[in-house]
């Protein structure tokens, strides 16, 4: 079928159905042998044979007023987009061309065939909201990455004052503390999250506060951990914004798989082993941690029952990162008793 048009604007539909094209394949190749994501990879699979379906009349009359050598702008480059800092940019940057061209191919198919135009509209839209998906698991700078040993601080757990223990757990080489407290006011924990959030910075350690991203903002924390029954990862994320980190508790590779799409920057998984302070009736234990360790690309943090004589099966496991509450806190002596544990991690 013969399509009328100005072959400029031809040409200009077909460079920005490659440019579509190309972004949908960067991004599908992501979800799929990145975040070895099925759902999200199927998602832009399908936007890119809507996308393909919608252009049908247009593309093969496009096609034939191709002409790059003649094309003025195949030369012109700037810095940044010659450059990549790393996994996270080249993904963002895909997202931002695949709008940028649906946006072009909707406007000038109007020229040509409207009805086509609605369809890439669709697509856009439908863009948008993957994009996001994708945006949720970037996490360019993880600070989180270089954290070994976490210690959870809980005031009934300690055997000396709460603020004592946490100092000395940073002096022994703590890379993160997590402050969980489930039943105490806001008031105070608020209060409580402030002085440790200032404590850790001055050791240049991070704060993570448990279930509550309002307190984490409020007080200069580095972060929120939330469980499975807590307020969902995705609202936390929504509450913190981009620059705090996000933990999420998991018990299975399911679970692990979805706080990355829900925008974790690490995950705990346990528990490992029996735990007096949170005792369960489930144990995912050391094959879990295994799977999660290898299954996903953010930290996994192994969690519950880890001490300084069954460390070595967690790292054997493929752990590479523990969080500790009893362990520490319960010692004689915290600062010596993190010292031993954080030895372990190399």
């Amino acid at each position: 079928m013969f399509l009328s048009g100005d072959p400029a604007i031809l040409r200009l539909l077909d460079a920005n159905a490659n440019r579509a094209r190309e972004a949908l394949r960067v991004m599908e190749d992501y979800a799929r042998f990145v975040l070895d994501d099925a759902g999200v990879s199927l998602s832009l699979k399908t936007l890119r044979h809507n996308l393909a379906a919608a252009l049908a009349l247009i593309l093969p009359e496009a096609i034939l007023h191709r002409d790059t050598p003649g094309d003025v702008g195949v030369s012109n480059k700037t810095v940044p987009e010659m450059q990549r800092g790393g996994l996270e940019d080249v993904v963002a940057a895909a997202g931002k061309r695949l709008g940028e061209a649906l946006r072009a191919l909707e406007e000038y198919s109007k020229t040509i065939d409207a009805p086509a135009a609605a369809k890439i509209e669709a697509i856009r839209y439908a863009s948008y909201d993957v994009e996001m998906r994708l945006a949720r698991t970037l996490h360019p700078g993880n600070r989180f990455a270089g954290v070994k040993l976490c210690v959870l601080i809980t005031e009934s757990l300690c055997r000396v004052p709460w603020l004592d223990a946490a100092t000395a757990a940073l002096d022994g080489g703590a890379d993160c503390l997590q402050l969980r407290e489930k039943d105490m006011e806001g008031g105070e924990l608020l209060n409580r999250a402030k002085i440790l959030a200032t404590e850790c910075h001055r050791w240049g350690k991070l704060l993570i506060i448990n279930d509550r991203p309002d307190i984490a903002v409020l007080s200069g924390a580095d972060g929120v951990h939330v469980g499975q029954g807590d307020l969902p990862a995705v609202e936390a994320r929504k509450i913190i914004g981009s620059r705090l980190v996000l933990g999420v508790s998991t018990h299975n590779l399911a679970q692990a798989k979805q706080a990355v799409m829900d925008g974790a920057d690490y995950v705990g998984i346990g528990p490992v082993f029996p735990s007096k302070t949170k005792p369960r009736d489930f144990l995912p234990g050391l094959a879990a941690l295994s799977e999660v360790a290898a299954g996903i690309k953010i930290p996994a943090v192994a969690i519950a029952g880890i001490t300084m004589e069954n460390v070595d099966e967690v790292l054997a496991a493929g752990g590479r990162a523990i969080a500790v509450s009893s362990a520490i806190l319960d010692s004689d002596d915290i600062k010596a008793a993190t010292e031993r544990l954080r030895a372990k991690l190399v």
